[in-house]
């Protein structure tokens, strides 16, 4: 794999949607407390890229919200994960974007 690569893509923010809950009833004790999410990425236009991954929830996000999801060392970054095993993290609820001055989301007006 190149570096600077995951599963899903490069290194960084990446827009996604909640799609579901990761249920454990045994895991590592320091990441007890955290909510674990799936969250399918999306692209620029707001559709499913086909890449997913498990974040854990610092903003209390929920399904289908769309999410800013900072994934490798910038995981362990927020109060919630700081010194903890995440590689992602999911960090904001986005309310809209725009591109090149033209709304391509806003929260509320999903089809």
């Amino acid at each position: 794999m190149p570096d600077g690569m995951t599963y899903a893509g490069v290194y960084g923010m990446n827009l996604g949607k909640v799609v579901g809950m990761v249920v454990s009833s045994r895991k590592e004790p320091s990441i007890e407390g955290l909510r674990l999410m799936l969250v399918r990425y999306v692209d620029e236009n707001g559709k499913e890229t086909g890449s997913q991954v498990v974040a854990a929830d610092a903003v209390g996000a929920g399904p289908g919200e769309v999410v800013l999801v900072a994934s490798g060392s910038s995981a362990r970054q927020t109060e919630a994960t700081d010194k903890r095993p995440c590689d992602a993290v999911i960090m904001a609820i986005v309310d809209s974007w725009d591109i090149d001055g033209k709304v391509r989301y806003r929260k509320g007006d999903e089809d």
